[in-house]
């Protein structure tokens, strides 16, 4: 399978699957999603985490979009998938491109300048910055960055994209663009949506 491009999927809204629910995952790429991640927590085993990134890989195969799994780079490579996300605690960013070589995209989730200069510097492929605004779905958030935070981010992040992710809604989608983001990543108001394909156009690029 050929690997999307990074620039190509990194746009628009950034989708995360919570849980295996394939409904639910259906409604996400339904929105026009270029890119979905698996990120099913807390205490999943492996299985659960594998099954579930089997039927995200299929149904993103179908709709033409790029799959991530959160953390798990042998999972991704196991499923075929595109990339693989890490968090400031997880495997470190050079440890995980040994593993993967050039089989994988990396993205890194960063919360400040320093962090974002570290894994530009290591060769990600992609940044999740954040959180942009107070956010309910981390139960100990990062600090709030602010729409400047992102500002800067973008730009010490050069041509590296960045996902702008944490407590963003459709009313500050424009904001968060025109700070450069090349995607927005929002999950509680979208799938705690009456209509979450509905929400997740409603962060798409205008």
């Amino acid at each position: 399978m050929t690997r999307l491009a990074v620039p190509d999927s990194i746009r628009g809204f950034y989708a995360v699957l919570d849980r295996d629910d394939e409904a639910l995952c259906r409604a996400l790429l339904a929105s026009g999603a270029r890119v979905l991640q698996v990120r099913i927590k807390p205490a999943t085993t492996s299985g659960q985490i594998a099954r579930a990134a089997r039927m995200a890989r299929r149904l993103c195969t179908e709709h033409g979009a790029a799959l991530v799994v959160n953390d798990r780079a042998d999972i991704a490579l196991a499923v075929g998938a595109d990339g693989v996300h890490l968090g400031q605690t997880d495997v470190p960013l050079e440890r995980a491109r040994k593993h993967v070589g050039d089989r994988l995209w990396i993205g890194v989730s960063t919360h400040d300048l320093a962090q974002v200069r570290a894994a530009v510097a290591g060769g990600a492929d992609y940044l999740g910055f954040g959180p942009v605004f107070p956010t309910t779905t981390k139960q100990n958030p990062d600090p709030v960055q602010g729409v400047e935070g992102l500002r800067a981010a973008v730009a010490a992040a050069g041509g590296v994209p960045v996902v702008a992710i944490g407590g963003i809604t459709p009313a500050h989608a424009a904001e968060v663009y025109g700070a450069g983001a090349s995607a927005i990543c929002a999950i509680g108001a979208v799938i705690g949506s009456a209509d979450v394909a509905a929400a997740a156009r409603a962060l798409m690029r205008g």
